[in-house]
């Protein structure tokens, strides 16, 4: 099994990021530093070790939907001593890890598993998975910002794909808009609305493909039904 691969299914972290722990050095196999993305290990005779702490298989998969509340970051920990989505889920035993992100200052729907394959595949650009956000923005848009967000926007240095935005409220001075995107840029709808003078105010993720957001108060979660967990692993 490919090093980073057996990271992700140890429930450490994603392929991606188990990719960057090894080019920062950070991964040792029987004692040795590996930075070669190619190696390959026995997962049950090498010993496995992340800033010098051992690895091993999670055998109980978890699939979790968090409501994720505005104030927290999607991550494990944070140097900086801010709250992040571990502290909403101490009482689930097996380390889980964060599928995709949601902007410290976004809430809604977050998928959590120790599940690295399916993390990789939801989070993988090929797949295109659409996410679908529910967002408050200042002014009221017209055709021609809605054509231009629809289109693809220049959000500094890169272009966003065509993007479904349906105005769903407009009053004087706000508008309640659903936007539907398949990338996960940083800050990437924020950024859109920036570029077309309409800043977000309020924004909250409510699907993941066809897996919508439950009434689930923030901060609080559910595993993930069978059903919801085939449909993700088909998608």
């Amino acid at each position: 099994m490919r090093l980073q691969k057996y990271i992700a299914h140890c429930g450490v972290t994603s392929r991606r990021k188990a990719e960057e722990l090894i080019k920062e050095g950070r991964v040792k196999v029987n004692k040795e530093v590996v930075k070669d993305m190619g190696v390959v290990i026995n997962p049950h005779k090498d010993i496995v070790c992340i800033d010098n702490k051992s690895i091993q298989l999670e055998e109980n998969k978890i699939y979790i939907m968090l409501n994720k509340p505005e104030g927290y970051i999607t991550t494990l920990s944070d140097e900086f001593n801010r709250s992040t989505v571990a502290d909403l889920t101490k009482d689930i035993h097996e380390r889980i890890y964060p599928v995709g992100r949601l902007d410290y200052d976004t809430s809604g729907l977050l998928i959590m598993t120790n599940d690295g394959d399916l993390s990789y595949r939801l989070t993988h650009p090929k797949h295109e998975i659409k996410k679908t956000y529910m967002a408050k923005v200042k002014g009221v848009l017209n055709n021609k910002e809605l054509n231009l967000f629809q289109k693809g926007i220049d959000i500094g240095g890169y272009v966003t794909a065509p993007a479904s935005i349906k105005v769903l409220k407009g009053e004087k001075d706000y508008s309640i808009v659903e936007v539907i995107i398949h990338e996960g840029k940083n800050r990437q709808i924020r950024k859109m609305f920036e570029k077309i003078n309409h800043p977000v105010t309020r924004l909250q993720r409510i699907a993941v493909g066809k897996i919508k957001l439950d009434p689930l108060q923030k901060g609080k979660w559910r595993h993930l039904t069978k059903k919801e967990i085939e449909y993700l692993k088909s998608c």
